[in-house]
């Protein structure tokens, strides 16, 4: 790798991997190293930026974290990503490193194959990329397909395309990863263990190293200075949907849905909780992730939902002359009855 260049890490992951929190981890370890942070999510909610900006980092301030909130990176790339890396190349004080988080529903290749354009090539260089698995939703079965029963259909109609968009994405976050990262180890034994790290190396010819985490926490040393130089090596890590459509078809996320909630105060944080998960369950909400104002707290409560699993604590005192609101973004497949999950929220308060 060209030392002259500034590295660039790329975090990608399933919805709900845990990468927000692998980089929240990165910044307080970085050893004095200036970060820049470009994050991008899906839906108009910028969720993992704000958790970010509040980590206090000193080598990453709040100007270094750029958020990209029109849409997912992958399908915005001469729009979005090109002009906010040029912006942040003529700064005056450039970064040490810049790591970009994107979009769970983000596929890695069109991104790193960005770094490829003459005015990003000559000052930058891809260190790696990196993917978050949720140990956890793996050793669920959330990504394993029961083989047996497809093949038995396409016996009976090879016609049938039996692969799911999910699969495929997470398939395709893991084809071009430097380095995996099964996160939420403490959530599984050890068996569980032993049958993710099958599963994951059963959906990838490439072989990346894997490391284990959990709460997000691996080394810095670990996840910067790979070296790798990945825009050289994109060639070898093609998308389903760049093998499928070699003709050049624009990809899409047609497959998924996102949409914001917004509510008044809650006044039983825990009841709110315990009624979300059974939303969450009824219209199988893929993720769902936002801010909740409780009603006589001076904090905001912070809530990540992954399936029925839900996460949540108060991260934060509101700010002065700051709005306080219950805002909630809501992300599914395409089939999901948006009118349906946000009356039922909607319900809640």
């Amino acid at each position: 790798m060209n030392q002259q260049k500034i590295p660039a890490t790329v975090i990608t992951g399933f919805l709900g991997a845990g990468k927000t929190t692998v980089i929240r981890n990165l910044l307080t370890n970085a050893g004095g190293k200036k970060i820049a942070l470009i994050i991008n999510e899906f839906g108009d909610l910028g969720v993992d930026g704000d958790v970010l900006k509040g980590c206090g980092a000193e080598n990453c301030s709040e100007d270094d974290i750029i958020e990209l909130t029109n849409g997912c990176i992958c399908c915005t790339v001469a729009d979005d990503f090109i002009p906010t890396m040029t912006k942040l190349l003529e700064r005056e004080q450039r970064p040490d490193h810049i790591v970009i988080e994107t979009s769970g529903l983000a596929l890695p290749q069109p991104l790193v194959a960005a770094f490829n354009w003459p005015d990003i090539r000559t000052q930058v260089t891809v260190d790696g990329v990196i993917t978050v698995v949720d140990s956890a939703a793996v050793a669920a079965g959330r990504f394993a397909d029961d083989h047996d029963a497809v093949d038995a259909r396409r016996a009976e109609d090879e016609s049938l395309d039996h692969e799911s968009p999910i699969e495929e994405l997470f398939e395709d976050q893991l084809t071009c990863a430097d380095l995996i990262v099964l996160n939420k180890t403490d959530l599984i034994d050890v068996a569980g263990l032993g049958r993710v790290r099958e599963e994951v190396a059963s959906r990838t010819v490439r072989k990346p190293v894997m490391v284990e985490a959990k709460n997000g926490e691996v080394p810095a040393g670990i996840l910067l200075g790979l070296g790798i130089g990945t825009e050289d090596d994109i060639a070898n890590r093609k998308s389903h949907h760049e093998l499928e459509h070699e003709d050049g078809a624009p990809h899409d996320h047609d497959e998924f849905d996102s949409f914001v909630v917004e509510l008044g105060p809650v006044a039983d944080p825990a009841g709110f909780v315990e009624a979300l998960k059974m939303i969450i369950s009824t219209h199988d909400v893929l993720r769902l992730k936002g801010f909740v104002d409780v009603s006589g707290k001076p904090m905001r409560l912070q809530l990540q939902a992954v399936g029925s699993r839900v996460d949540h604590y108060f991260d934060r005192a509101w700010g002065v002359g700051e709005t306080r609101a219950t805002r909630l973004v809501v992300i599914g497949l395409h089939e999901m009855d948006e009118d349906a999950v946000r009356a039922a929220i909607e319900e809640l308060a």
